[in-house]
């Protein structure tokens, strides 16, 4: 091994590709692990994993050791980017429910994914009386021990809830589908007070060391984008904009999360001046060679993996195929990190995680020249 790429970290390939380089070796990176995927993951590796619950059911002292399982994987399996959100645990309530601090009633489903049942803003009138949360100590406390734990080794991607998903948790998906077709001015007044929370939860996180804002804002089904492209254009796009501009007004690197199929807004999400795309869901059309070919040359590629049934119901065999296909589809050049097609969730095999890694790396340094063995 030279001299120079002794030294290359996680995090120098994260940014190489972020800025459409060539690493020495095409980037990992987990967008986002359930916290049962974590323990079921570790236990195939280690010893003494803690048994998963619900983040929001979680004191400090599990939510730490949550942490230390979560970064042990990072580290032993070469993963080069970790990724931490805000915390918001809410309040318990009796049947089962929990209101977070927007003051969305949620409830979790049987893998402790919440879903809204009950929208705080129920009609127009509401918005007058209603206060977005102050950020706290807590809002943060996972991505300040990532930051303390990895050292400047590993990228540190930091998830925002984007100005649709903020939105369409304080009305409701349907109701705020509604509204932006019939009251456009009070879409807008909702998005002016949800951005300017996301603007101030940027500053925080990154004066503690978030360098990478993924902008989740989930717009699309696996059919086409959930707002025609000129209501996207209007009501949500500006302010998505207005979040990625103080990122690299700050010196960071932003990337534009969203399942299902996009193409219908791909100039605006080029427009928008994201570094990186994730996560080119296969089963909704994004496919990554000709993603690569319109766009790999205005946006990283991060994912492609199908996390729906390969990583679930493949072959081992299956996920080495699919992840060298990726490879030459997208990493020749720069611009690509390799990753699932949406979050680790409980489906996932872990057997098949771990082939999806050790594949990567076993593709991922010749990628270049990569062809079928």
């Amino acid at each position: 091994m030279r001299a120079d790429t002794a030294l290359v970290t996680g995090r120098d390939r994260i940014i190489k590709a972020l800025n459409l380089e060539q690493p020495d070796r095409v980037p990992l990176w987990i967008h986002a692990i359930n916290e049962t995927s974590i323990s079921n993951i570790a236990k195939v590796l280690f010893d003494n994993v803690p048994e998963a619950k619900p983040l929001v059911l979680m004191n400090r002292e599990e939510m730490a050791a949550l942490f230390t399982t979560a970064l042990k994987l990072h580290v032993h399996l070469g993963i080069d980017g970790i990724t931490t959100m805000e915390v918001d645990s809410g309040t318990l309530q009796d049947n089962g429910l929990y209101k977070n601090s927007w003051g969305c009633v949620m409830k979790l489903n049987p893998h402790g994914l919440p879903f809204l049942v009950e929208p705080p803003i129920k009609n127009r009138e509401d918005v007058a009386h209603y206060t977005p949360p102050v950020l706290s100590p807590e809002t943060l406390l996972l991505l300040n021990a990532s930051v303390q734990a990895t050292k400047g080794k590993l990228a540190q991607f930091f998830i925002l809830r984007g100005t649709f998903v903020r939105n369409t948790r304080l009305r409701g998906m349907e109701q705020f589908l509604m509204d932006c077709m019939d009251d456009p001015v009070f879409v807008h007044e909702l998005s002016n007070m949800t951005v300017e929370f996301n603007l101030n939860l940027i500053d925080t996180a990154m004066d503690m060391g978030a360098e990478i804002i993924v902008i989740e804002d989930d717009v699309a089904d696996k059919n086409s984008t959930l707002l025609s492209p000129h209501l996207y254009a209007e009501l949500i796009a500006p302010y998505n904009k207005r979040l990625v501009e103080r990122v690299h007004s700050l010196g960071g690197h932003s990337v534009f999360h969203s399942d299902g199929n996009l193409w219908g807004i791909m100039d605006q999400i080029i427009d928008t001046g994201y570094h990186g795309l994730n996560p080119l869901e296969p089963g909704a059309g994004m496919d990554l060679g000709k993603m690569k070919t319109r766009h790999g040359d205005s946006l990283c590629l991060l994912g492609n993996i199908d996390c729906g049934q390969l990583l679930c119901n493949g072959t081992r065999e299956d996920v080495d195929t699919a992840v060298l296909e990726a490879i030459q589809a997208a990493a020749p050049g720069g611009g690509y990190i390799l990753c699932s097609s949406n979050s680790i969730h409980p489906g996932v095999k872990p057997e098949n995680f771990i082939t999806m890694v050790e594949s990567a790396n076993k593709y991922g340094k010749d990628y270049s020249e990569a062809k079928t063995t």
